[in-house]
């Protein structure tokens, strides 16, 4: 594969991994009531507008998203790894497709912010688009809470059978500490991506059986949907630091990852 090609993924990589660590921190912190907030994706950006020099924090996190959205795409159009384009390639190539339209999403928020265009802030869920108020929307509520919640059981099997070490060439790495990094973080980071995709996916399809398709909820609904339970506190300082551990994993995928050729 193309070294520069590589540079960008791991750019990628690095960026992803920052949202996610600064999401699980704030969240983590907000959960034993230490500060912080119940923070998705975009309140991470809030959070980084705020820090000194945080204009130039947004530009320098916005190229290294528009870097993840690059190999993302890649991914979808050119398959550099040779994932295929049998019925379980064009699945997981789809997915990598989601995952740019979302972080490119990301990306073009951040860049608002600095022009002082406003941008999402991330909050307590949205507004649906008008035509997804009627039949149609129950539908597509209903086929994006399947999709997402067959998300979240992947992100459960990848732990589970823990098949992305085989993205690190992991019996070749000599170093224990190092191993050992990569197997916890990886596991409880895709145990806590799991368990947030389980309750978005169930938030759509409460939503489509209800017909109640006027706001879309995020991660931060997720996140009081657990805080709101049983042991709630302590659910959601554990999911909030999975997330962490899923933001070092990324770390550890921006500097350790193999590349199939």
């Amino acid at each position: 594969m193309d070294s520069k090609l590589k540079k960008i993924a791991r750019t990628g990589y690095v960026a992803k991994g920052s949202v996610y660590a600064i999401t699980g921190v704030l969240t983590f912190l907000a959960a034993f009531n230490m500060g912080g907030q119940k923070a998705g994706k975009f309140k991470a950006l809030d959070f980084l507008e705020k820090q000194a020099y945080g204009n130039a924090i947004l530009i320098v996190m916005a190229i290294g998203l528009l870097c993840y959205v690059i190999w993302r795409a890649i991914q979808v159009f050119q398959d550099p790894e040779n994932i295929g384009s049998d019925k379980k390639g064009k699945v997981k190539r789809a997915a990598f497709g989601v995952s740019a339209l979302i972080y490119l999403a990301l990306a073009i928020s951040a860049l608002m912010k600095v022009i002082n265009a406003g941008g999402s802030s991330g909050g307590s869920g949205s507004q649906s688009p008008g035509f997804m108020t009627g039949q149609i929307g129950v539908f597509i509520f209903a086929a994006v809470g399947i999709a997402v919640i067959g998300a979240g059981i992947n992100q459960l099997k990848k732990a589970y059978t823990k098949s992305f070490l085989s993205k690190f060439d992991y019996k070749s790495i000599s170093e224990e500490k190092r191993r050992k990094t990569i197997k916890n973080t990886g596991l409880m980071g895709l145990i806590a991506r799991g368990v947030i995709f389980f309750i978005l996916g169930y938030f759509f399809i409460r939503a489509a059986i209800e017909s109640n398709t006027s706001e879309i909820k995020s991660t931060t609904d997720a996140f009081s949907f657990l805080q709101s339970s049983s042991y709630g506190q302590y659910l959601l300082g554990a999911v909030a630091a999975g997330l962490v551990c899923y933001g070092i994993y990324m770390f550890m995928m921006a500097k350790y990852r193999k590349f199939k050729a």
